[in-house]
């Protein structure tokens, strides 16, 4: 796998801020992006699903070196927009900084969750959910990303199952509340002869 040099300017984890907000996702306030996981704030995310060319679900393992589960894998991507940036700007822009990669994002679901993960931080979030198809070859920022894999859906929730503390707690979220809804909006994204190929259907 060969891991690309040059990738957009990234904010340090320690600089960034992320927005607040109440249960409905109104913006209250902001936070440095530590802080707000210290104190188990709850803050506007986004999490990318993106398939192949072929349906396969693209998935990464975390750097080892993140501020929280470091080497867990997870899906596409995931991070938080910036003030006076739009959820969907954002996730076109992390996508870009984790992956060098760019696609049409295409909107599902917003969902709520607060886990404890690591370093004493939680991950308290209102996480809108897009989905895309990936047509370029990834190039991995090796700051954010060990390595990644392509699967088939029901590769992932198998291995999901059969290895939970190899995954993220926010797939684990996702795939228990949001699997259906995912498969149906992946399968759309996979190209109409791939659909039953790569997204096979759940059992």
């Amino acid at each position: 796998m060969v891991l690309s040099e040059t990738f957009p300017m990234q904010v340090n984890d320690h600089y960034e801020r992320v927005l607040l907000v109440d249960t409905s996702d109104r913006v209250i306030g902001y936070a440095g992006k530590l802080d707000a996981h210290r104190n188990g704030s709850l803050h506007r995310a986004f999490s990318v699903f993106g398939v192949d060319t072929e349906g396969r679900v693209l998935i990464q393992q975390r750097a080892l070196s993140k501020y929280h589960c470091g080497g867990l894998w997870a899906n596409t991507c995931c991070g938080h927009p910036r003030p006076g940036e739009t959820v969907q700007a954002g996730a076109v822009r992390r996508l870009n900084e984790e992956f060098g990669l760019r696609a049409c994002l295409r909107p599902l679901t917003a969902t709520r969750y607060c886990v404890n993960v690591d370093s004493g931080l939680v991950e308290h979030e209102i996480a809108h959910i897009f989905v895309c198809r990936i047509d370029a070859s990834p190039q991995p920022n090796p700051s954010e990303i060990a390595q990644y894999d392509y699967v088939t859906w029901e590769e992932l929730l198998e291995d999901v199952r059969g290895q939970p503390a190899k995954y993220a707690p926010w797939l684990h979220h996702y795939l228990t509340h949001l699997s259906s809804e995912l498969e149906r909006a992946l399968r759309v994204c996979a190209p109409e002869d791939d659909q039953t190929q790569g997204l096979s259907a759940n059992k």
